[in-house]
C-alpha cells in the first residue's frame, strides 16, 4: 500500500507534504460583489431634455385585407416589424433581455376577417416628418397591408390595445334559405340571455353580453342568400364578443327554438371598419 502519511498535493505549482500543509494558514478570500446589472443589455442612448428621454410616438393606420385577412396575430405583428425595418425608421428598441422593437397593436383582429381601420403605435428616437414616414412605410409594406394615415400622439397615453376600446363592423352571412327576421330574433334572444358561452379550443369563454354588445344594424337591402347587418361592440378585459361567434350561437339558438332561416348558412364576411376609444362620459375619440 502506498505510504498516505507521506503523499505530496499539489497547490498553485508547488509540492508540499501533509506536515507543510498543517502549519500554513488559510487565505481569507472575500467574495467578489456581483453588480446585479451585470449582463443586462446597454440602454439604448437617447435624447434627453427637461422632460426626461423623448421618444417620439408615431401612430399609423393601416388596412387588413385579401389573403392577408387571415395572417395570425403574431404573424402580423412580424410582418409590421419587417416593414418598419425595410423603411428604414429609427425605432426604438426595449431595455429588456429579448431588445424588442417599440411598437404597439390594437387588439387582436379574429382571423379570416378584414379590416379597414387597424392601428399600430411605433416608438421613434428620432423625430420623422409623418407623411415622410408613411411614405416611407407605404413604400415597404405589402398593398393589403397598407398605411393610410399616420401622426403623433401624446406618448403619455395608455397602451393602444386597451386604449381602443371600441369597434364598429360590418357583416355579410351568405348562403340559401336565409330569412333577417330569424337573426333578429336570435340576437334579441342572446340579449335576454345577458350572456353568450361558447367553446375557444379545450377552454369555455363566457361573454358579458351587457358590455360587450353595444348595437346592431340589419340591413334592409338583405335577401335570401345575403343577410347584411352592422354591429358596435366594446371590449371587456375578460371576454372579447367576435362577430362569428355571436352570428353561430344565434344560428344554434335559432335552430333548437324551431326558428326557421338560419340553417343555410354557408359563409361569412367580417370586416371591422372602425375603431375608437369611448370615455367614461360616453363620448367617442377617434384613434387619429
Amino acid at each position: 500500500m502506498p505510504d498516505l502519511e507521506g503523499r505530496q498535493r499539489f497547490d498553485g505549482g508547488a509540492l508540499m507534504t501533509d506536515t507543510q500543509l498543517e502549519s500554513v494558514a488559510p487565505e481569507v478570500v472575500e467574495p467578489a460583489k456581483k453588480d446585479w446589472r451585470a449582463g443586462r443589455p446597454q440602454i439604448q442612448p437617447e435624447i434627453m431634455t427637461e422632460r426626461g428621454a423623448e421618444i417620439f410616438r408615431l401612430r399609423v393606420a393601416y388596412k387588413k385585407d385579401d389573403r392577408l385577412a387571415f395572417l395570425g396575430h403574431l404573424e402580423l405583428i412580424g410582418t409590421i416589424e419587417r416593414c418598419v425595418r425595410r423603411a428604414q425608421l429609427p425605432f426604438r428598441v426595449g431595455n429588456g433581455f429579448a431588445k424588442r422593437m417599440g411598437v404597439q397593436f390594437s387588439q387582436a383582429l379574429p382571423v379570416g376577417a378584414s379590416s379597414e381601420a387597424e392601428y399600430f403605435d411605433l416608438k421613434l428616437t428620432e423625430y420623422v416628418d409623418p407623411d415622410e414616414a408613411l411614405e416611407r412605410l407605404l413604400s415597404a409594406t405589402p398593398p393589403a397591408l397598407a398605411p393610410f394615415a399616420a401622426n403623433y400622439v401624446d406618448r403619455s397615453l395608455p397602451a393602444l390595445e386597451a386604449w381602443l376600446n371600441a369597434a364598429h363592423w360590418r357583416c355579410d352571412i351568405l348562403g340559401e334559405g336565409l330569412r333577417s327576421d330569424a337573426l333578429r330574433w336570435g340576437f334579441e334572444d342572446l340579449l335576454a340571455k345577458k350572456e353568450l358561452t361558447y367553446m375557444r379550443g379545450d377552454k369555455q369563454k363566457v361573454v358579458n353580453l351587457e358590455t360587450t354588445f353595444a348595437g346592431y344594424d340589419i340591413s334592409d337591402s338583405s335577401s335570401e342568400t345575403c343577410i347584411s347587418f352592422e354591429l358596435d361592440t366594446l371590449q371587456d378585459p375578460r371576454a372579447a364578443l367576435r362577430p362569428a361567434v355571436l352570428i353561430y350561437e344565434a344560428q344554434r339558438i335559432a335552430a333548437q327554438a324551431g326558428v326557421d332561416g338560419l340553417q343555410g348558412i354557408d359563409s361569412l364576411k367580417v370586416c371591422r371598419v372602425s375603431q375608437a376609444h369611448v370615455t367614461e362620459n360616453g363620448l367617442l375619440v377617434k384613434p387619429l
